[in-house]
């Protein structure tokens, strides 16, 4: 039986082209550290770690790649920003459709940081009246997903980072799931944080993420994880600049080396190809699923507003049934679940059940979307020919 991959929601796959044979021939020619060894080798290698900065930089219209620092994972740029900023008194707003890599970390300072979740809408977007009046003297933070993970809505980052700069508050945005799929504009949109992974939209591997963070954002934050940086090792304190201030330990060198390789695919085929294939298919899939009584479809139907993915709760069979159907039975791959975000899900009114989400890549093809429609029309019949 043919597998269709449906879970790029979760990581992209396949990834783009020369990934893979990039990050064996770090591994088997090359293999050293960078900021350690003072050898040709080692510095060669960190001319290819900083034009990887450099490459970050242009992409997201940053400009300041010494300031973009790579991590293990988003989840982890978003804990260094969330737990090094917000201090005993402070106030932070995130939106009802966030992810747990951004919940979880405010409501473990709970007990001396203020929060706020604002609400949003039945299909998942943030309201802008409610959102203003979020803001308190004491607010120093706002966090929020550019696109859900559960439903595909997308907000209007440029109007809330508009807000964010006339209240004089942070503004950090969680791109896990646009990155590399819609233009981000980091200059234009008002940021003060930027968190990415390679894994997804920018067809990388995992294992690594982004922290693009402004001058102004880095100087708040206290580094939450500490060590050696291969610079001012004479010193207790970790060095006073960026990256080395967010990058204790060894990074992950080979997945820079790969996410190398997947920014000049990324950049070569253009994010508006990207978007308007994954836009395709999931037009298709959703007026498929029109058709098909004993689902329901969350999240926004303006198709402008949304990335591929899109979540079914099958109102009729259990969800973990059907997805377990889907993939036993069809080959399809899905998730299933609450998918790390019980706000969303709480927000979409598909809280405790969940949804099966299906998740369109760049290299998924309209074959796939029809295998799928097919499927899930035969589940929901199946159903009512043994009830």
């Amino acid at each position: 039986m043919e597998r269709i991959y449906l879970d790029n929601g979760a990581t992209s796959f396949p990834k783009a082209p020369e990934v893979a044979s990039e990050m064996k021939n770090y591994i088997e020619n090359v293999g050293c550290n960078i900021s350690r060894g003072g050898y040709t080798k080692a510095y060669d290698l960190e001319a290819t770690i900083y034009e990887t900065r450099e490459m970050v930089s242009d992409f997201f219209n940053f400009g300041e790649p010494k300031n973009v620092c790579f991590t293990p994972s988003v989840t982890y740029s978003l804990n260094f920003v969330i737990s090094g900023v917000l201090k005993k008194g402070d106030h932070v707003i995130i939106s009802g459709v966030e992810h747990n890599a951004v919940a979880r970390p405010v409501y473990n300072l709970r007990n001396d940081v203020e929060y706020t979740v604002s609400e949003c809408d039945s299909e998942g977007f943030l309201d802008m009246e409610k959102f203003e009046k979020s803001f308190k003297d004491n607010t120093k933070l706002v966090v929020i997903a550019h696109g859900s993970n559960v439903c595909g809505t997308v907000q209007d980052i440029e109007k809330i980072g508009s807000i964010c700069r006339e209240k004089g508050v942070f503004f950090v945005v969680d791109a896990a799931q646009t990155a590399g799929i819609i233009d981000i504009d980091f200059r234009k949109c008002n940021m003060s944080g930027l968190c990415v992974p390679a894994h997804k939209g920018l067809l990388g591997p995992q294992g690594l993420g982004l922290l693009m963070v402004t001058d102004e954002l880095a100087g708040a934050i206290d580094p939450v994880i500490l060590g050696g940086t291969g610079s001012l090792s004479d010193l207790l304190e970790m060095p006073d600049f960026l990256p080395d201030r967010f990058e204790p330990g060894t990074l992950n060198i080979p997945g820079i080396v790969g996410l190398n390789a997947a920014l000049r695919f990324v950049r070569e085929t253009g994010t508006k190809q990207i978007w308007d294939h994954e836009i395709m298919l999931t037009k298709a899939f959703l007026n498929g699923l029109k058709g098909i009584d004993g689902i329901r479809v969350v999240g926004a139907d303006d198709l402008t507003r949304r990335t591929g993915v899109v979540s079914i709760d099958f109102l009729d069979v259990d969800n973990s049934d059907a997805s377990f159907a889907l993939d036993d039975e069809y080959g399809i791959m899905t998730r299933c679940g609450l998918h790390c975000s019980p706000l969303a899900h709480k927000t979409l009114g598909t809280f405790p059940q969940g949804t099966v989400r299906f998740s369109f890549g760049f290299f998924n093809t309209m074959e796939d979307v029809k295998t799928a429609l097919k499927a899930v029309g035969n589940i929901v019949i199946d159903y009512k020919k043994c009830k």
